[in-house]
């Protein structure tokens, strides 16, 4: 079979063909590599060739150059450099050749090719010729696909490789890029793959957008090439002014006052709806930059200093130039759009809402008139609107200024929920949960919570969308009661919404009998259901132990179907079910905390199953893993993986009565700590570890060798996500606080790997180091004050000398501007603890450094948890210093 037939086959309709032409090439790629990327540049180039098969071809040598995985970039990336300079010089002849097909797609597929050596050989120094080479193909007059190809090619590069890396020839490249652009360029096609060029090049050329010049003549460009005769070229040319202003806001006062605004505004009334939704897109843009400057400004104002980019206002200028047009767009819906179909109406009131939280009290006199005109209309156009309108300004202005609005609007809204039209009733139950999650002060018990609760639970008899919507509100409603009410009561035994509980949960679980999840209602369901349970009173908790019996029904017979599943629609139906049940079932441990003894063996055998049935799934074997953490002592730090839960720290379910279930639970759990290439799986069993370790106190120290054991595997594999390792190093803090003494034979190795593990310092110009090396020392101290606080009871002779280095740590955490506020209380934490365990002056010399003395009398400003540290700590080192 020919590598043409063979590419073709990868495109088969027929699966098996399909698998098979794939395996062969996968193989061909491992057994000769060199043969197998000649082939393919060979096919790219082949002028005779089908075109579907070039691209297949194309696509196959980007990705054999390519990978997202920075592990696996690195293999391909050697694998390419080892070829002999005649085999890569051919493939790059090949790619080079193909850009000026006479078929500009496969000029398309060859630019990804290009782009993709040139990024693997360009950092190395390598194929200097290459942008020579293109800017020569770019200035080509006679052959018009080589140019689109190039164009396409310089972007890609541009997008990929660090600008240092090319700035010499970055002035020579934007001119090329920009010459494309030009209103003169007498090619429509060549100036759209200019102006996409340019998009991809935006980060790369930063040093030329800082002069001015060059600046200006960048953005005349752009704003000729949106009043182009070619849509295509008009949609490019807004993407890069959305683009321009995320990147360089700062810079964009004097082109917001001569043409941006007028531009933008004359643009969302474009008649072709790609060039409205940039044009809308650009100012949706703008709002996200002001929101963000503003919270810096005050984030700025705290610490006494000055923001480093201060807000324009763009927003609050334009507002009576774009509200109305946003508001005319949203009146633009359509009848049958397809819940993932994005159009101008759904665009406009994206915007509208960030545009609220940009301008913030402004908004609401420049959209009340329209909302009081319409809300009543007999086009349901203009009703849906309204409503839409009044729920996107609901975040952002101060409440006292929507308060008012929203008991006048309440009951109509209400009464809504019968609306005839299904989008009307649909926006409307959005708006309600928009309500309840806000602006819960606003409903008041007495006056609308049975004419709201029973307008939500009908709507759950109605169209998918509209009963996903009002389980969000329903949901909303009890997570926003609840924390309301149990701010005011310590454990409160009833509630406002006690009364409505049964049959809320009630009808929430009929919608969850569905075998469909259209626009995902049935998952809300359960979503809604969980807010419930973990927010029921004491006269709603048989409520929760009747749903738990009903839950351990539902996952007892789905389990029983596992043999039963055919194909993968009924796999991830069957899977995300399972993940239902998981949550409700967390959400009801935590609500009874021991009061699950009596049904603990039920629910781990049930969760064993699982973990078996599941197989290689992770996402439910993390959930199923989650149920045993709570069942051990309520998941504490890993409660961020279960998003249907609030963040409140709950007590140990069952504790030492965990101990029975360890033996049967503990090879799942080995297994999945060992699935090192599955990132979030291993970090709920490093998790889990911790839990156990805490519920069984000392009796886990028969358990505490194999734990460390396989920690320490995890901490040396290379393919194991760095992050995970940050928790394996907090969990030598949970395993040593839980045995105390008894870890002592873990001491000395773990005192060195977070000895050396401290020692990684961050590059600064590196932001995605510095906010890994911040959580790391978080880990670092965490673990630090599990080994101290363990140990006290350990005679002080055999502490180890390697505890002596902590305070330099901490010291070293503390001087680092990019501190949080978290590390700095973990520092403050330790040094206290540091010195309860020596209040006999054995550390009197190292804890009384000047430096400890001023941090521990810090005037700076911090969260009352921290101070609350810091002064603790100030105590204990005074003792031990006496």
């Amino acid at each position: 079979m020919s590598a043409a037939e063979l590419l073709a086959n990868t495109l088969s309709p027929d699966a098996s063909t399909r698998q098979d032409a794939t395996a062969k090439l996968e193989s061909a790629s491992r057994e000769n590599y060199p043969q197998y990327m000649l082939m393919l540049s060979s096919v790219l180039a082949g002028e005779d060739g089908p075109l579907h098969v070039r691209n297949a071809a194309g696509l196959a040598l980007k990705n054999a150059l390519s990978a997202r995985d920075s592990a696996r970039q690195q293999e391909y990336s050697n694998r390419w450099l080892s070829l002999p300079n005649e085999t890569k010089g051919k493939i790059k002849q090949d790619a080079l050749l193909t850009l000026g097909s006479v078929s500009q797609k496969a000029g398309n597929f060859a630019s990804t090719v290009v782009a993709a050596i040139a990024a693997v050989e360009l950092p190395q120094g390598h194929w200097p010729e290459l942008i020579e080479l293109l800017l020569g193909f770019v200035n080509n007059q006679t052959n018009t696909n080589l140019k689109i190809s190039t164009l396409q090619t310089i972007g890609f590069i541009c997008e990929t490789i660090k600008p240092e890396i090319l700035s010499l020839r970055s002035n020579e490249i934007l001119t090329a890029v920009i010459h494309g652009a030009r209103k003169e360029e007498t090619s429509a096609e060549v100036q759209l793959a200019a102006i996409h060029a340019l998009y991809n090049s935006l980060e790369f050329v930063r040093e030329n957008f800082e002069r001015e010049g060059e600046r200006n003549y960048i953005m005349q460009v752009v704003c000729e090439a949106t009043q182009n005769a070619s849509v295509a070229v008009q949609v490019g040319a807004f993407e890069c002014l959305v683009r321009i202003m995320g990147l360089y806001y700062d810079k964009m006062a004097l082109y917001m006052e001569q043409a941006l605004f007028g531009l933008t505004v004359v643009g969302m009334k474009h008649s072709d709806e790609r060039v409205a939704l940039q044009a809308v897109e650009f100012w949706s843009t703008v709002c996200e930059e002001e929101v963000d400057l503003a919270l810096e400004a005050q984030e700025a104002q705290d610490y006494g200093e000055t923001p480093e980019t201060e807000s324009r206002h763009f927003a609050k200028i334009a507002l009576p130039e774009i509200v109305p047009v946003l508001l005319h767009l949203l009146t633009k819906q359509e009848e049958d759009a397809e819940d993932d179909e994005w159009n101008v109406s759904m665009a406009a009131g994206t915007c509208l809402s960030l545009l609220a939280g940009a301008v913030q009290d402004g908004i609401v006199p420049a959209v009340i008139p329209f909302i009081e005109a319409h809300i009543k209309a007999e086009d349901w156009h203009n009703r849906e609107a309204a409503v839409m309108t009044f729920g996107s300004i609901l975040e952002g202005p101060d409440p006292a200024v929507l308060t008012p609005l929203v008991d006048q609007a309440l009951p109509l809204l209400i009464d809504m929920m019968t609306d005839p039209n299904a989008h009307v009733k649909d926006t409307t139950a959005w708006t309600l949960g928009r309500i309840c999650d806000l602006l819960i002060a606003c409903i008041k018990p007495d006056v609308h919570l049975h004419p709201l609760v029973s307008a939500l639970v009908g709507g759950l008899g109605d169209s998918p969308r509209v009963v996903a919507n009002c389980c969000w509100a329903l949901m909303n409603l009890a997570d926003q009661l609840g924390l309301y009410y149990e701010d005011e009561v310590e454990r409160p035994g009833s509630g406002p919404l006690s009364p409505y509980y049964e049959g809320v949960v009630q009808a929430l679980l009929r919608v969850t009998e569905s075998a469909s999840n259209e626009a995902n209602f049935r998952t809300s369901a359960y979503e809604a259901i969980t807010s419930y349970l973990s927010h029921a009173t004491g006269d709603s908790i048989f409520v929760v132990q009747n749903t738990l019996l009903t839950i351990l029904d539902r996952m007892e017979r789905l389990l029983a179907m596992q043999n039963q599943i055919i194909g993968v629609d009924d796999r991830n139906n069957w899977n995300e079910l399972q993940s239902n049940f998981c949550s409700v079932v967390i959400a009801v441990i935590r609500k009874l905390e021991k009061g699950i003894q009596p049904l603990s063996d039920r629910v781990m055998t049930l969760v064993l199953q699982l973990i078996q049935a599941a197989g290689k799934t992770s996402t439910v074997l993390e959930d199923a893993f989650l149920v045993v953490g709570s069942l051990a002592s309520g998941m504490h730090r890993y409660l961020f993986a279960f998003k249907s839960l609030i963040n409140i720290p709950p007590p140990p379910a069952l504790e030492a009565n965990f101990a029975p279930y360890i033996q049967a639970f503990l090879p799942f759990l080995y297994s999945a700590l060992k699935a090192h290439e599955d990132t979030q799986l291993c970090t709920v069993a490093v998790g889990i570890i911790g839990d156990i370790s805490r519920a069984l106190g000392e009796q886990s120290a028969p358990y505490a060798e194999p734990f460390m054991t396989v920690l320490l595997e995890n901490l040396q594999s290379e393919v194991l996500n760095r992050n995970v390792k940050i928790s394996v190093l907090s969990c030598f803090g949970d395993i040593a606080l839980a045995i105390g003494p008894l870890f002592e034979p873990f001491l000395e190795t773990t005192m060195a790997v977070l000895k050396q593990a401290g020692a990684v310092e961050p590059n600064p110009l590196d932001y995605d180091l510095v906010d890994y090396v911040g959580q790391l020392r978080e880990g670092i101290l965490e673990a630090y004050t599990g080994i101290v606080t363990g140990l006290k009871k350990t005679p002080k002779g055999t502490f180890p000398n390697s505890t002596l280095w902590t305070p330099h740590l901490i010291g070293r955490c503390l001087a680092d501007e990019e501190r949080t506020d978290s590390l700095v209380r973990l520092c403050y934490g330790l040094l206290g603890d540091l010195a309860d365990s020596f209040p006999g002056g054995q550390l009197k010399q190292i804890l009384l450094h000047p430096w400890i003395a001023s941090e521990l009398r810090s005037k700076n400003r911090m969260p009352p948890e921290t101070k609350k540290t810091m002064r603790w700590a100030r105590e204990m080192v005074k003792t031990a210093t006496q």
